[in-house]
């Protein structure tokens, strides 16, 4: 075990290269280890993303390593098996049985889309089966859409996809039973109610073109929307001894995440996360500012534990230096000098 980082990063998308550029750049030595198995990668495009609107999502990620590894940080491709506390930081144990040391870690391993038990949904999810408005909206606009109810965020969603298409139907599916408030915002905004659960989506030629019942009825849609549940890959987090928060909405649990402060430091020591781990709902560009936030903050600590041990070998000399004065004087004086 004979390599030795400033910061070994886990995980390579938006956050993880965000954090690991901030820290190059500020002269770190620093190591990121990616699966290359990123959340978005069935999208075709990242939005919302200023500057690089509609870039594709292995697209934005090779022009993110590229700018890592202009500035002197390396990456490998693999998985951290396990990361154990030292005294000066971490023993970090790789998937191909590499071992290296760490002073910080960063973990932006992102969460996993746990989708519903839907036939086709998991073939389709990305593309024609949809989860985020703000992801994917202008690109199923004015189209035929179904929002699937799965918990009490149902009608908010379909009155969100309302806002991209006049051609929406709301499948309560498995949501709570529906108020009479909600049903007259429903009606108000033309937005179609099915009752039932549903039990498939529909492909032909490659795309979705409805959604069926377990009727056996067939509703024509073009997009479904689902509402997954989002859990944080934390398995590295909870073996270094932290918690799994439970993310609640309306009363409803949408997913989990680790719980840090603003800087996305953890309640161990030396552990920071950023990214979708830290934040369920974090688009791509808010993740890249949390792995900016993360690194800036890392790199501020381990300048303060530098110029700990700088003083403290500063004193030492001074006190060495005061010591041999003390004793060239001592033997002068004893010699008659």
């Amino acid at each position: 075990m004979d390599e030795k980082y400033d910061v070994v990063v886990v995980g390579g998308g938006a956050a993880g290269l965000a954090g690991a550029l901030a820290l190059a750049r500020a002269r770190r030595s620093v190591l990121v280890v990616d699966a290359g198995d990123p959340r978005n990668a069935r999208a075709g495009h990242v939005h919302n993303y200023l500057g690089r609107e509609s870039t594709p999502p292995a697209e934005l990620v090779a022009i993110g390593r590229d700018e890592v590894t202009g500035y002197g940080g390396e990456i490998v491709t693999g998985t951290v098996t396990g990361a154990e506390r030292t005294a000066d930081g971490f023993d970090v144990t790789l998937d191909d049985g590499r071992q290296v040391r760490a002073r910080r870690l960063l973990v932006t391993t992102g969460l996993v889309d746990e989708l519903p038990d839907i036939d086709g949904v998991a073939d389709r999810f990305g593309r024609d089966v949809l989860h985020c408005p703000y992801c994917h909206g202008w690109e199923a606009r004015d189209q035929a859409i179904g929002v699937i109810g799965g918990n009490p965020m149902a009608v908010h969603a379909a009155l969100l996809w309302r806002q991209l298409s006049a051609d929406l139907t709301l499948f309560r599916h498995q949501a709570p039973e529906l108020t009479h408030e909600q049903r007259e915002e429903l009606a108000a905004r033309g937005i179609r109610v099915v009752e039932g659960e549903v039990a498939a989506v529909e492909v032909h030629d490659d795309r979705l073109t409805g959604v069926r019942m377990r009727s056996g009825e067939v509703v024509p849609r073009q997009v479904a929307v689902v509402a997954p549940r989002f859990t944080a890959r934390a398995g590295l987090l909870t073996a270094l001894g932290l918690e799994v928060s439970e993310q609640v909405v309306q009363g409803h649990v949408i997913g989990s995440y680790i719980a840090a402060d603003p800087t996305g430091a953890t309640t161990v020591r030396g552990v920071w996360v950023a990214g979708n781990v830290a934040n369920v709902t974090a688009q791509v560009i808010v993740s890249a500012s949390g792995g900016l936030t993360a690194g800036a903050a890392i790199n501020a600590d381990l300048v303060a534990e530098d110029t700990r041990a700088a003083v403290a070998a500063h004193r030492a000399g001074v006190f060495a230096a005061e010591g041999d004065v003390s004793e060239l004087v001592g033997g002068a004086r004893r010699h008659g000098i």
